[in-house]
């Protein structure tokens, strides 16, 4: 039989999306897309032909307009996404998103002719105007978004490319979550939901998790031809968008997005890579003070002490607050906005999403952090990261819609950082040498996989997008071969993988929700590291600095950001001065084993 579930006291943390809309039926939801309509049609009618030989004033205006439009558009999106989310099985929260999609689409289609206009203008223009004084609370925005120039087609192609992808990758996208989110495992007698099951996999008992790992891959047995077919087909819709827009690889879009050289990417895999030998010699260690004669990929996550500590859902919250005020006071003012006033959905409960996110909505209104909490001291880890996200979106916001957004590269410095914070606090305040190792065990395992399986995934990314544009339609197989030769390549022979892990491809969401994505991660754990060994180290005011690059949002090219806090992260040895603190790490958690007398 399965354990009885106890409680943890985020049974009932569902947040409040009022600040967005009251429900499905807001009439304002239709009030607002009234206005929309009234919004885009007149821009168009003012704007539309005229950049050519726009004024900098006049684009100052254009641009204004164009913020209020984005933003309420994002509001409503952002409803719809957030509360279909909750329960993907829910009919009318799915017709509300497809009709905001549609919407949106429609607007989009209305507006594209202003990136059009923009990107066509010629360099010297467009530099004139960029330079103007009216223009600087969208200096970088207009900067950046001048890389594209190469990349944009016609006005009315735009417009096709628009409304076609309510109906191909959208929608796609949209099935395969709500394909996985009303899909039930069966585990010891009960009908358990991915996510349910997934948080099995860090439980001590070693047959359990067993019997978990069991019980998902008979669960994506069902469904493999469904989501087979499902990543066939966005594989070969981004190939389409890649060609028609001459992007170099199937890679070179994100990185444009994410405002990062290709060889900057290329030089960061490459040195993840060579680390893979930390990966191996760090499992050998687990598994011998686990004390097991193999060690299989459902052990990677097993807790070292037999009797994991649950933590309520108030400790957690005590926790995170605490490490946020005591590097950042304002950090922790503003993270405490998210418990006081319902900004957070914990709930474990079936037709949720599986996952976490924080989702920054728009700047009129505030983010919301998305979270399945079941009480281990990794879902603190995981509360402490959304909330680095959050409060890093709501200090953004001052930037405007345009330039509120980070790229991914350094989206994810504010939430591995603040994990960093709690993990520190908590190490400090252990003295059991048992606790300490095993609470450092559980970050490298968090490091390993936010490190080295994020590059690993981006890998097998490389490895289907390539077969899949030279190969044609990609069998079950065929990506389950990629999937094991990537994975092999990164655990060597100290992880043994059995032929069930070999579908385990199939359920990942970044790969289609965000493809290109997943190098993002690891660049942000790197350089998160780089920070705070500047922190420990007393870099003068480094927590009012810090403040400010979260303030910056995406105001600025993300080398400039980072380099306010003494960082270059186009510097060559950057990178793997990161993994070495990394397998120092490991180094450690091999003397605490010898103090704690464990493995022997």
């Amino acid at each position: 039989m399965s354990e009885k579930k106890t409680s943890n006291g985020a049974e009932t943390i569902y947040w409040d999306l009022s600040d967005l809309y009251t429900s499905g039926e807001d009439p304002n939801i239709r009030k607002d897309q009234h206005r929309l309509r009234d919004l885009a049609s007149t821009f168009a009618a003012r704007y539309r032909g005229t950049l050519a030989t726009a004024h900098a004033g006049d684009l100052a205006e254009a641009l204004r307009t164009y913020e209020e439009i984005n933003d309420l558009l994002g509001k409503m999106g952002s409803f719809a996404y957030l509360q279909w989310s909750t329960n993907t099985e829910n009919i009318s929260y799915g017709q509300l998103m497809q009709q905001i999609n549609e919407f949106s689409s429609e607007l989009s289609q209305q507006l594209v002719f202003f990136d059009v206009e923009w990107l066509a203008l010629e360099e010297e223009r467009a530099a004139e105007l960029i330079a103007d004084e009216r223009l600087k609370s969208w200096k970088h925005y207009l900067t950046a978004s001048r890389r594209y120039k190469k990349h944009i087609l016609s006005e009315k192609e735009e417009q096709i490319l628009t409304a076609k992808s309510v109906t191909g990758s959208q929608a796609w996208v949209r099935y395969f979550d709500e394909t996985l989110g009303a899909a039930r495992f069966e585990l010891d007698g009960e009908q358990l939901t991915e996510q349910e099951v997934l948080s099995k996999m860090h439980e001590p008992d070693r047959e359990l998790r067993q019997r978990a790992a069991d019980s998902l891959t008979r669960g994506f047995r069902e469904h493999r031809r469904t989501l087979t077919f499902i990543f066939n087909t966005l594989l070969v819709d981004k190939f389409t968008n890649d060609t028609l827009r001459k992007y170099p690889s199937w890679i070179s879009g994100r990185n444009l997005s994410n405002q990062i050289a290709d060889d900057t990417v290329e030089t960061l895999v490459e040195s993840v890579q060579k680390f893979y030998p930390t990966v191996q010699r760090y499992y050998k260690l687990k598994k011998q003070l686990l004390g097991y004669d193999s060690f299989f990929e459902y052990d990677r996550y097993a807790p070292l002490l037999q009797t994991e500590s649950r933590v309520s859902w108030s400790d957690a919250q005590t926790m995170v607050l605490d490490a946020f005020n005591g590097f950042n006071p304002e950090m922790g003012r503003i993270a405490r906005r998210f418990f006081d006033e319902n900004w957070i959905d914990a709930a474990i409960r079936p037709g949720k999403r599986g996952g976490a996110y924080s989702a920054s909505t728009v700047p009129s209104v505030h983010p919301y952090v998305f979270m399945n909490y079941d009480g281990r001291l990794r879902d603190v880890q995981t509360l402490a990261h959304e909330l680095g996200h959050g409060v890093h979106q709501y200090l953004s916001r001052e930037q405007g819609i345009l330039q509120a957004d980070t790229p991914l590269t350094t989206a994810e410095t504010a939430s591995v950082f603040a994990e960093m914070l709690v993990f520190q606090k908590l190490l400090a305040e252990l003295t059991d040498p048992r606790e300490k190792l095993a609470l450092l065990m559980g970050k490298i395992d968090d490091t390993i996989a936010t490190v080295f399986r994020q590059v690993s995934m981006n890998r097998f990314e490389d490895a289907i997008h390539t077969a899949r544009r030279q190969e044609g339609e990609l069998s079950a197989e065929r990506f389950s071969e990629l999937w094991r030769k990537t994975q092999t390549d990164l655990y060597g022979d100290s992880v043994q993988l059995t032929e069930n892990y070999d579908l385990w491809w199939c359920y990942i969401p970044h790969f289609l929700h965000t493809p290109g994505y997943v190098y993002a991660y690891a660049f942000g754990e790197l350089l998160v590291l780089a920070l705070y060994n500047r922190y420990e180290n007393g870099a003068e005011n480094f927590p009012q600095r810090y403040e400010q690059l979260l303030r910056a949002g995406g105001s600025d090219w993300p080398e400039n950001l980072v380099s306010k806090l003494d960082v270059d992260i186009k510097d060559s040895t950057f990178w793997e001065s990161g993994l070495a603190i990394i397998d120092q790490l490991v180094d450690q958690a091999e003397q605490l084993s010898a103090q704690a007398g464990m493995g022997q």
